[in-house]
């Protein structure tokens, strides 16, 4: 990329705005704050976009950077509540029964807080596998770590989940394992 192609940078922030935008929300669960990570993700890249080598990809490069910026922030605050204007948005769609939708954001809620609750080297892997889709080597190159430690990190992290829901009294009797993507709901960015 250019180092005065704001045309070719934009583009660059279109095709991966939404990939940090996940990551990010997945990590602190507040919209606003994924934004700002989101924000100063992109002019990191900005800033080093003569210096991004046109060859390689520059997803890693963007997952490593929006993940600090992540840990920064968790390091400094916890996890918001979501606004209950959202719920009841939402609610109203009616596309499920309003019981039905309040279980399921009770249940993607407790996952998010088991979640908050792993070690950030454990969230990040989740987050990107699991929440973002990336395969197991993707995974592996955004955090300059081996398949196997991605393999191994996994594991011990659903494991861990597994006990979150396990312990949680609302949900003893319902649980299911965590499937990619359809578990967590990450608002629009």
């Amino acid at each position: 990329m250019q180092a005065d192609d704001l045309d070719a940078f934009e583009a660059f922030f279109g095709r991966h705005r939404t990939l940090i935008y996940r990551t990010a929300y997945g990590l602190t669960g507040d919209r606003q704050a994924a934004e700002e990570v989101l924000q100063d993700t992109f002019a990191r890249a900005y800033t080093h976009r003569a210096t991004l080598l046109p060859d390689l990809s520059p997803v890693p490069w963007l997952h490593r950077v929006a993940l600090n910026l992540c840990y920064s922030r968790l390091d400094r605050r916890r996890v918001k509540a979501e606004p209950i204007a959202e719920s009841t948005a939402q609610l109203r769609d009616g596309a499920i029964e309003p019981a039905e939708q309040a279980e399921q954001r009770e249940l993607r809620q407790i996952v998010r807080e088991g979640i908050a609750a792993l070690p950030t080297k454990h969230q990040s892997v989740v987050v990107l596998y699991y929440l973002n889709g990336l395969s197991l080597q993707e995974t592996a190159t955004s955090l300059g770590i081996a398949i196997g430690t991605v393999k191994s990190r996994l594991h011990y992290a659903l494991a861990n989940l597994r006990d979150h829901l396990e312990r949680d009294r609302r949900f003893a009797h319902d649980y299911r394992p965590l499937g990619r993507k359809e578990e967590l709901e990450v608002p629009p960015a």
